[in-house]
C-alpha cells in the first residue's frame, strides 16, 4: 500500500500550483496565514476529489442521493482514501437533539432500557411483574354483575399500513368484527386504509355480560386474544345499550401491576424515544418545555402606565375604539389608566392580562355622535396572543406573537420529555432520563459499574460495550463535564466540533482519511 499521498500541481482558489507529499496513517498539520491556503488544499483539494472518487463508485442511482462535488484545480493526487471532514460549523439548532442523541448514545440507552430494564408502577411505584390469565379472569369477574364487556386483540398498534393481508387472514379464520382507529368495522366490508398514516386494529374475540359461570368461556377468549396479540388483551366496557363506553383496561401476559390495575406494553426501544408519540410526553410533545405567553414580556415595563404603553403589543395602536374599549374596562374594574402599572391592583393587572373570566363588561362605541352600548366578555391580552398564535396562518404573526412568549418546564413530564409509562422503568435504580441527567464522566462510572445479572449481563454486554466507548471518546476529547441531556443548540463551536470529532471516533473506520477544520478550538492547553 502507498505510504504517501502525492499531489501535484494544486491550483484551487489561490493555491500556486504545488506539488507536496503528505505522509500516510499520520496526524499531519497544515499552518500558514490566514489565506494562505490551509482551507484551499485541505478540504477544496484533498477532500473535494476524496469525496468525488467515492461518490463516483457508486451507482447512478445512489449517486442521485449524494452532494456531487466539482473535480479540484489539480494535476492528479495519487494515495487518496476515502476522506470524511469534520468543518468548523454549529450544530443543529433543533431543539430535539441533544449531547445524548448527536452521539448516537441515547440510542443504545433505548437499547438498553428497553431490553433489561425494570419495569414500576408510576402510581404505587411497586415493581411490575407478568399477569396471568386466572389473574386477568379474577379482575374482570370483579366487575359488576351484568356490565357488558368486549374482548379484543390489538393485531396492529399505530403503525402505517393498509393491512389488506391481515385483515383478510382474520376474515378467514371466522373473526366477524374488529374496532380500526376506534370504531367498530365489519370485517365482511371492503376496508380500506390510508397507508401514510398511523392505525390501530383490534380483533373483537367475544362480547360477554359478567355474571356466574363465566369464567371458562372468559378464560378461553383471553387466551386466543393473547395469542393473537403476542400476550397483549384489551378489555372495552359496553354501556347498558351495548355501545362502547369510554375507559379501555389493557391486560399484558408480561408487564402488568395487579395492585393498581396498570399495565404496561411491551418495551421497545420507541418507548424511550421523544421523537416517537409512542415515548413523547403528550403534553409537550416530547420538548421538556412548553412555550407560553410570559406576563413578564407582555408588560416588560411596570414603571409605565396603560396610557403610556405598559402593554407591549398594544402600545402601536391608535384606533379611537381601542381606547374607548380601555376606558369601559377602567370604569368597570375600577382602575388608573394613568397610574403606573405596578401600582394597579391584582385585580385590573389580572383583567387586563387573562380577561373577565365569564363576566360580562359594558363596553360602548360612538356613532353619529351618540353612545352605542354592548355587553361581553373580555378576552384578555395573554388569552388574545395565545388564541392568536394557534389560529394563524401567517408566518410573520406567529414570529411577532413569539417576541411575548416564553419557554417554561412542561408541567406533566417537568422537563423529562418522556411519558410517566417510560420514566417508570429503571436500570440500575436510574430512569433513562436520571441516566442522562449525569455528566459524560459520572455516566461512564455509572454503566460501568452497573449491578447486572448474569442474564442480563449476557444481554446487555454489546449494549454497554458501545455505551462506555462512546462515553469514552468524549472523556477523551475533554467533554466530561457535559451532561448526555443538555440540548446541542447550547454548545460552543468548539465543544459541538469536537463532539462530531469523538462520534467519528466511535465509528472505528480504518483507512479513512479524516481533514479536520482547527479541532484544536475550544480546548484546553493540556
Amino acid at each position: 500500500m502507498q505510504d504517501k499521498l502525492i499531489i501535484k500541481g494544486a491550483r484551487e482558489h489561490n493555491l500556486k500550483n504545488i506539488d507536496v507529499e503528505i505522509p500516510r496513517d499520520r496526524l499531519v498539520v497544515i499552518t500558514g496565514l490566514s489565506g494562505s491556503g490551509k482551507s484551499s488544499l485541505a478540504f477544496d483539494t484533498i477532500y473535494a476529489e476524496g469525496q468525488r472518487r467515492y461518490v463516483e463508485s457508486l451507482s447512478a442511482y445512489a449517486r442521485q442521493f449524494l452532494e456531487q462535488m466539482d473535480k479540484p484545480d489539480v494535476d492528479s493526487i495519487e494515495g487518496l482514501s476515502p476522506a470524511i471532514s469534520i468543518e468548523q460549523k454549529t450544530t443543529s439548532k433543533n431543539p430535539r437533539s441533544t449531547v445524548g442523541t448527536v452521539t448516537e448514545i441515547y440510542d443504545y440507552l433505548r437499547l438498553l432500557f428497553a431490553r433489561i430494564g425494570h419495569p414500576y408502577c408510576y402510581n404505587c411505584g411497586k415493581e411490575i411483574t407478568s399477569q396471568t390469565v386466572s389473574q386477568m379472569v379474577d379482575k374482570i369477574t370483579a366487575m359488576p354483575p351484568g356490565a357488558k364487556l368486549s374482548i379484543l386483540a390489538p393485531i396492529v398498534r399505530g403503525r402505517k399500513g393498509e393491512y389488506r393481508k391481515e385483515l383478510s387472514q382474520m376474515k378467514k379464520e371466522g373473526y366477524v368484527r374488529a374496532r380500526i382507529d376506534g370504531q367498530v368495522r365489519e370485517l365482511s366490508e371492503n376496508i380500506a386504509l390510508d397507508k401514510n398514516k398511523k392505525h390501530t386494529i383490534e380483533i373483537i374475540i367475544d362480547r360477554l355480560v359478567i355474571k356466574e359461570g363465566i369464567e371458562k368461556r372468559l378464560a378461553d377468549s383471553l387466551e386466543i386474544a393473547l395469542k393473537l396479540s403476542e400476550g397483549i388483551v384489551v378489555i372495552s366496557p359496553a354501556d347498558a345499550a351495548g355501545r362502547p363506553a369510554s375507559g379501555d383496561i389493557l391486560y399484558s401476559e408480561k408487564l402488568a401491576c395487579i395492585e393498581c390495575g396498570i399495565s404496561y406494553p411491551e418495551m421497545t426501544p420507541r418507548m424511550f424515544s421523544f421523537n416517537n408519540p409512542h415515548g413523547a410526553c403528550p403534553e409537550c410533545d416530547g420538548l421538556g418545555a412548553k412555550m407560553d405567553i410570559d406576563p413578564d414580556l407582555v408588560v416588560p415595563n411596570k414603571e409605565l402606565s396603560i396610557r403610556e404603553g405598559a402593554v407591549k403589543p398594544w402600545s402601536k395602536r391608535t384606533q379611537v375604539f381601542y381606547y374607548q374599549m380601555l376606558e369601559a374596562l377602567a370604569d368597570h374594574f375600577g382602575f388608573s389608566l394613568t397610574a403606573p402599572w405596578r401600582k394597579l391592583p391584582k385585580k385590573g393587572q389580572d383583567v387586563i392580562l387573562y380577561g373577565s373570566k365569564g363576566e360580562e363588561v359594558r363596553f360602548w362605541f360612538m356613532r353619529e355622535g351618540r353612545k352605542q352600548f354592548y355587553s361581553r366578555e373580555f378576552e384578555g391580552v395573554v388569552n388574545n396572543l395565545a388564541r392568536r398564535h394557534m389560529e394563524t396562518e401567517s408566518a410573520y404573526i406567529r414570529e411577532e406573537i413569539e417576541e411575548y412568549m416564553g419557554a417554561h418546564p412542561c408541567p406533566v413530564c417537568k422537563g423529562d420529555r418522556l411519558r410517566k409509562e417510560s420514566l417508570a422503568i429503571k436500570v440500575g435504580g436510574r430512569n433513562i432520563s436520571e441516566a442522562t441527567r449525569l455528566s459524560v464522566r459520572a455516566a461512564r462510572d455509572f454503566f460501568t459499574a452497573l449491578p447486572l445479572t448474569d442474564k442480563e449481563s449476557f444481554i446487555a454486554q454489546k449494549i454497554l460495550k458501545e455505551i462506555n466507548e462512546r462515553l469514552g471518546f468524549l472523556v477523551n476529547v475533554g467533554l466530561d463535564y457535559l451532561t448526555l441531556d443538555r440540548r446541542a443548540s447550547t454548545l460552543s463551536g468548539g465543544e459541538a466540533e469536537r463532539i462530531r470529532l469523538a462520534t467519528q471516533i466511535g465509528s472505528s473506520l480504518m483507512g479513512v482519511l479524516y481533514i479536520l477544520d482547527e479541532p484544536s478550538i475550544g480546548l484546553h492547553q493540556r
